[in-house]
């Protein structure tokens, strides 16, 4: 009898089932441990495992004849009255048949239970791990993205505000103040993942304005938004196809630059439109394709499969238009 399953009340009874309850859960357990942390990890591992299954049959056979002799040579002799006969060392290690039936299988039974219940944690635990890389590297990802974009923008309003500087005119001094308060949008506010639809359409206005104060009348600039709700966007997005409108519209066309833009966020369904004149002989820039693409690959990660982002170029305009369906954000 490997344990015993009496219910008797008799004391003695219950303390030899204790006993053998006790021997069956140490074993038990030592064997869990060596499977679980010696055993299976390399296992697992794109290694050879010829050693491994040798040290497993080694070490099995070890705890199975150490378990026999801990029956044979101590919970006997404390349960049994002598006399009575008892297998010899040479015995135990040779009765192969013994080992593995009544010791091997009754031992690693419980065994495979803590195992299995130890292969779901470890499943749990690197899957959460697996998602909380990715999304620190999303994160990471979209912070270098935006690294691009800002120096990007920055380099181009010290431009404007240098050529304004050097004329002397009167309203750089205006300049510097509302790029103070793009820059305080940017640096502080624009560190989340979303922002307030209210905030960006702030944002553009400034940017329209510091645009406005460098060309004067000749540019016109139409800006109409219509919000039913104050949603949550992604930060930046649309202030890249704004200063990209400026930069390669309104910065090349030398005549009477247009800029229309259209912003409307209805039952979470937001779209942005924005066209400029363009020059006849105006080609896309490399420094143009990487503001797009830059664009691009931050909605890729905030909305995948959540957007549309669609680019029309005629001899006389370039239209950028972004749908995005803010429900699966």
């Amino acid at each position: 009898m490997f344990f015993s399953d009496n219910t008797s009340s008799d004391p003695q009874e219950l303390h030899i089932d204790i006993l053998y309850r006790l021997y069956y859960e140490i074993f038990s357990i030592t064997s869990a441990y060596f499977l679980a942390y010696r055993i299976l990890p390399r296992l697992m591992a794109p290694q050879k495992h010829t050693w491994v299954w040798i040290e497993f049959v080694v070490i099995s056979y070890l705890i199975s004849v150490v378990a026999r002799i801990t029956m044979i040579y101590i919970l006997e002799p404390f349960i049994r009255k002598p006399p009575f006969d008892q297998e010899s060392l040479t015995e135990i290690l040779t009765d192969l048949p013994t080992l593995f039936g009544s010791y091997f299988l009754h031992i690693f039974s419980l065994s495979m239970f803590f195992i299995f219940i130890k292969l779901i944690k470890d499943q749990y635990l690197i899957q959460k791990k697996s998602l909380l890389l990715e999304k620190q590297k999303a994160e990471t990802e979209l912070k270098i993205l935006k690294a691009q974009l800002n120096p990007h923008f920055l380099f181009n309003t010290l431009n404007n505000i240098y050529s304004l500087s050097i004329i002397n005119s009167p309203i750089t001094s205006k300049s510097i103040a509302v790029l103070s308060e793009i820059l305080d949008c940017i640096l502080y506010r624009c560190s989340s993942t979303y922002v307030p639809i209210s905030q960006e359409i702030t944002l553009i206005n400034n940017y329209i304005s510091l645009e406005k104060l460098r060309y004067d009348e000749r540019l016109s600039v139409i800006f109409n938004h219509k919000v039913d709700q104050n949603g949550e966007i992604a930060p930046l997005i649309l202030l890249s196809l704004v200063e990209n409108a400026f930069k390669h519209g309104a910065g090349e066309d030398t005549a009477s630059p247009i800029i229309e833009i259209d912003l409307k966020l209805i039952n979470n369904n937001f779209e942005f439109i924005i066209k400029n004149s363009i020059n006849q002989f105006d080609t896309q820039t490399e420094s143009g394709k990487i503001g797009l693409n830059n664009i691009i690959q931050q909605l890729d990660k905030i909305y995948p499969d959540h957007y549309t982002f669609d680019i029309i170029k005629t001899e006389k305009d370039f239209t950028a238009h972004l749908k995005i369906n803010l429900v699966n954000e």
